[in-house]
């Protein structure tokens, strides 16, 4: 990517998309557009269409999505599919139309099927069933990598698809209510600290493993595969490594400096086994993360008791 080109960031105040912002801005690049949801509904078609009428964007980072945890999915269904389906569409169609060079695409680790072979490869995509805490999510998301790959064959538009594991990091969302395990298990150590708590409560057995990027490792892979990557295949972006649930309570008590009882509420579901994901692809290009876990999780932790005192 040219450091000149007018790059278009959707989602830009999302956890991902300000990773990418970030980014970019570090290497350079000083033509970026971003849009609030307030200045531009993405589930508008005709807004999407004046919106890249006026940016004519070379470069897409589709970033733009909703997304939440297992209890915001179970509540949702409706929305999680069909507010992805409408904004995934209207973006790739207005890029196509204003012959954007180069689109990616962000899906997620939740396409993939719950049983599928550990690591996950990018083949096992629509070879088994999906994880019914999350198939509406994902449903959106296959649809989305497979409309990429239709308008490259038809129309030979220049769309790639990035598959991020779990992720994490400054920006992220703390409600509990619609936050994944990572940041709900922030908040939870930090407020039993706070208030002094003798225990805390965890969702599941904590025996499902769950592998996690923080967001601006995954946002260094995006601009990496930006200028590397090619083909219609979709591609994983992640660490290549795991911990159980309860390896990851046990660490953000510690980063938290919480000293009290760690209780798992196997009442609650535990959704997939097991989802780590086979980086080998991305790895052989020549591109790996530099932040570990405990490094990441230190570093969200200063940035939400930034953000709590603010």
């Amino acid at each position: 990517m040219n450091q000149h080109a007018r790059i278009y960031v959707a989602g830009h105040r999302g956890l991902v998309g300000s990773a990418i912002c970030r980014k970019l801005r570090s290497l350079g690049h000083d033509n970026i557009s971003t849009r609030s949801r307030g200045e531009v509904d993405l589930r508008d078609q005709a807004a999407v269409n004046q919106l890249f009428s006026e940016l004519k964007p070379d470069y897409v980072f589709m970033a733009a999505a909703k997304v939440g945890g297992i209890l915001a999915n179970d509540k949702y269904p409706a929305e999680f599919l069909g507010e992805n389906l409408q904004i995934q569409t209207n973006i790739i169609e207005a890029a196509h139309r204003v012959d954007t060079k180069k689109f990616l695409f962000l899906g997620s680790s939740c396409i993939y099927p719950k049983f599928a072979e550990q690591p996950i490869r990018e083949d096992s995509l629509l070879t088994g069933a999906l994880e019914p805490t999350n198939e509406w999510y994902a449903i959106a998301k296959i649809a989305g990598i497979k409309m990429c790959q239709a308008y490259r064959k038809q129309f030979g538009f220049n769309a790639i698809s990035a598959m991020p594991t779990n992720l994490y990091g400054p920006g992220d969302n703390f409600d509990l209510h619609s936050s994944h395990v990572l940041p709900a298990l922030l908040r939870k150590f930090h407020t039993a600290k706070v208030e002094e708590q003798s225990e805390v409560v965890v969702w599941g057995s904590g025996k499902p493993r769950r592998e996690f990027l923080h967001a601006d490792d995954l946002a260094d892979a995006l601009c990496f595969l930006m200028d590397h990557y090619d083909s219609p295949e979709i591609i994983n972006v992640g660490v290549g490594s795991d911990v159980t649930i309860a390896q990851l309570a046990e660490l953000i008590g510690s980063v938290v400096g919480y000293s009290g009882s760690i209780v798992f509420d196997q009442t609650k579901p535990d959704g997939t086994p097991r989802k780590l994901l086979d980086v080998s692809k991305l790895t052989q290009l020549g591109w790996k993360p530099k932040i570990s876990l405990e490094a990441g999780i230190r570093s969200t932790y200063q940035w939400y008791l930034e953000t709590v005192k603010s």
